[in-house]
């Protein structure tokens, strides 16, 4: 009897062995099809926020007229709210600038809105050619009147927000990130061909 107990200890140990490994071989499906193209430089992304709408606050246009994200429809945008006085977000902006020239198209747009206060925004502008963007048009949403800033639920900067052409979130990233490495501009990629797919 004991021996028989004893077998049927060790297959049950075993079979939990086995569930274990065949589990970790395989790994959690993704919550979101563009999970598996968050590495690296993007590990942090979030789709937590995926399928809300953009915010309907709004910025400064290139040309000073008051704009807001609707204005994008049909177009996937990556919105990086970002300020001088931001160390991260002056590092990150090359990289943003680079994406913008090989993504940047009917497609696809690098919005990047500078929440400098409004003293401030003539070098902001000039400080955007100087970080290598100067293909990003200037857009700005100072925070004393940042409507844009608190609906899109941003809580520290730099911030990107990736939205989709029919206007609603697939994934953002706070935080500072090289949006010149190559699994960022794969990620891009993956989101352009899926929405293509719609």
């Amino acid at each position: 009897m004991t021996r028989y107990a004893f077998a049927g200890l060790f297959l049950v140990a075993l079979a939990a062995i086995v569930y274990v490994l065949i589990s970790a071989a395989g790994g959690k499906a993704p919550d979101h099809s563009l999970e598996r193209y968050a590495v690296g430089t993007l590990e942090k992304v979030d789709f937590s926020g995926a399928g809300q709408t953009v915010p309907s606050g709004t910025f400064n246009g290139p040309d000073g007229a008051e704009a807001d994200l609707s204005s994008f429809a049909g177009k996937t945008i990556l919105v990086n709210y970002w300020a001088t006085w931001c160390a991260p977000c002056e590092r990150e902006m090359p990289a943003l600038g680079a994406l913008q020239t090989a993504r940047g198209g009917d497609a696809f747009e690098v919005v990047a809105i500078s929440i400098d206060a409004d003293e401030d925004v003539e070098y902001a502008r000039k400080r955007l050619t100087e970080l290598g963007a100067a293909n990003i048009a200037f857009r700005h949403a100072p925070l004393d009147r940042g409507d844009i800033v608190y609906g899109a639920q941003v809580q520290g900067f730099p911030t990107s927000i990736l939205y989709g052409p029919d206007g609603t979130e697939i994934a953002r990233l706070s935080g500072e990130a090289d949006w010149a490495a190559a699994e960022a501009v794969q990620f891009i990629d993956a989101a352009l061909r899926q929405a293509g797919e719609r």
